[in-house]
């Protein structure tokens, strides 16, 4: 442990009963300090949007994680600590930079996103196919064969779709955008809704 992180401990022994902007200026401090030497695997931060709650992750690479409410939020901070790591902190102020280009695509104003990304989570196929998926242009969209036929693999459809429910990082790579051939929705990690809405968005800007 260093000087600066007994010196956070101790202060935060100290208030006795901390009042709530003493426990944010704690914690905040907790956190710079952890990232300036290292201490973290990832940062995490929570966002409201049009499609509900939001859990915004990122690591030292970028972000690595966008998970839905419906998810179970404590259930996807279990399996990151087994994936990537158990040090994992509340720290809004380091995911600002991706709620707020989120902020912007929600209002209608951005179409591409421009963050640092961890793909990490994915491998092999599965990635090839969530990388192609920025490749689908803004308020258009693609069939789950037509996104095989284009990484190289036609006969993949399936596996297309394993590697679109699985996509970590949903909306910033929009798997949202692949339907079935017959125009249907397919499925989707936050729900047929939220892709409905996604949909809409795209259309209405």
């Amino acid at each position: 442990m260093t000087t600066s992180d007994a010196q956070v401990i101790r202060a935060i022994n100290a208030a006795a009963q901390p009042d709530q902007a003493t426990l944010a200026q704690l914690h905040a401090r907790l956190a710079a300090l952890s990232a300036v030497e290292g201490l973290l695997d990832a940062s995490y931060a929570f966002m409201d949007s049009p499609i509900g709650q939001l859990m915004l992750v990122a690591t030292e690479a970028g972000l690595i994680k966008i998970a839905f409410e419906s998810e179970d939020f404590e259930q996807v901070l279990v399996e990151l600590g087994t994936r990537i790591g158990p040090r994992l902190l509340l720290a809004p102020e380091r995911l600002e930079p991706a709620e707020q280009e989120l902020h912007e695509y929600f209002a209608g104003t951005r179409r591409d996103f421009d963050l640092p990304l961890d793909h990490s989570l994915s491998r092999g196929f599965r990635q090839r196919v969530q990388r192609h998926l920025v490749d689908i242009a803004y308020g258009t969209t693609q069939s789950y064969k037509e996104v095989a036929t284009s990484v190289g693999n036609p006969q993949a459809t399936r596996a297309v779709g394993s590697a679109c429910a699985s996509n970590p990082l949903p909306i910033v790579l929009p798997c949202h955008r692949v339907l079935r051939s017959d125009g249907s929705l397919g499925g989707y990690a936050g729900g047929l809704e939220a892709k409905r809405i996604l949909l809409a968005l795209e259309r209405a800007a």
